[in-house]
């Protein structure tokens, strides 16, 4: 794989394509985009010029962040790409003084977390009928 990473402050096109084609066409998800798009840093992933993972992160006081819309390509999955979209979102958290960073965590995924330093809250919640969890990771 010839991998780049990058980081931008709005959704661009690829972001759009990557998220529309996991989260909408293949999990089924409506509300995909809202007004947090852009204020949050988005991170992607290319393999070559394919976009391949993406996440986002914000936050609404600098001291804890949140990261979100966390995915990779399904051909992708399985090459620890979740934990490079994590590591250079937390990264960015981390310099900007952040102390902390949630996540709303689709519960399947919760064991993937769990091995990336996440750890499960009580707040169990449904997003368009998927159930998920908040998990929490201390930076500092």
């Amino acid at each position: 794989m010839d991998l780049r990473i990058y980081l931008y402050n709005k959704p661009v096109s690829d972001i759009k394509a990557l998220r529309t084609e996991v989260f909408i066409d293949e999990q089924g998800f409506e509300n995909e985009f809202d007004e947090t798009d852009n204020k949050a840093t988005h991170v992607l992933i290319y393999d070559g010029k394919t976009p391949i993972a993406t996440g986002r992160l914000y936050s609404d006081d600098g001291q804890s962040y949140h990261i979100g819309r966390v995915c990779v390509r399904k051909e992708y999955r399985g090459k620890k790409l979740g934990r490079r979209v994590l590591s250079a979102l937390e990264e960015d958290a981390r310099k900007a003084g952040g102390s902390e960073v949630k996540l709303s965590a689709q519960c399947r995924a919760k064991e993937f977390y769990e091995k990336c330093g996440y750890t499960a809250t009580d707040d169990l919640h449904d997003d368009e009928g998927v159930p998920h969890v908040t998990m929490i990771k201390k930076l500092r």
